[in-house]
């Protein structure tokens, strides 16, 4: 996904344009930003719940709460990362809700990685299915918050900044967790290509 700094102008003015209009209350044109943003959305929960049917619900709630709310938005710009602080929000109620920690150290963490490239044959499958599992496995070692914040940065293309303002974070500590979730992940990696438990 692009930020809305990388977007064509064009494309810029047209989502402005539908943004207007929705906040006038057309039907069609919030259609349109929720068919624009819904599946970005939708992959942040996915990643964050870990359940694809969690992330449905939480994708409709997110919406339902960006359209009471549209005329909140301050910047155009931002719908984007408006929308993922929504999102985020949501997330954090319903796992409070549940009484879930926030740290899931340990936890079950299928489907959390989407293979990148089809795989032809069954060796090729089995290493995609390994190279996930220990993706899933390695991210499950990071702290909630630092994951959200690494998701919103590698799977989102998500600026430092628009992470910042999704995150309720400073700059600095946006910098430093993600720099940090790294440092997890590549000692997480490293321990299992080097063939240490």
């Amino acid at each position: 996904m692009l930020a809305a700094e990388d977007e064509a102008p064009e494309a810029r003015e047209g989502e402005r344009a539908l943004l207007r209009r929705a906040r006038t209350g057309d039907p069609a044109a919030f259609r349109a930003l929720f068919e624009r943003h819904a599946p970005a959305v939708w992959r942040f929960l996915r990643d964050s719940f870990r359940d694809e049917a969690a992330a449905d619900e939480a994708t409709q709630e997110t919406f339902v709460r960006a359209h009471a709310r549209l005329t909140t938005l301050r910047d155009e710009d931002r719908l984007s990362a408006w929308l993922l602080g929504i999102a985020r929000r949501v997330f954090l109620e319903a796992r409070r809700a549940r009484g879930v920690f926030l740290d899931v150290d340990g936890e079950e963490s299928e489907g959390l990685v989407e293979a990148v490239l089809p795989t032809p044959t069954p060796e090729d499958l089995l290493l995609d299915r390994e190279l996930e599992a220990l993706l899933a496995e390695a991210l499950g070692h990071v702290r909630e918050e630092r994951r959200s914040a690494l998701l919103l940065r590698i799977d989102h293309g998500l600026p430092y900044e628009e992470i910042a303002q999704v995150m309720g974070w400073s700059l600095p500590k946006v910098k430093n967790e993600i720099h940090r979730a790294r440092l997890q992940l590549r000692e997480r990696l490293a321990a299992h290509v080097g063939g240490r438990p």
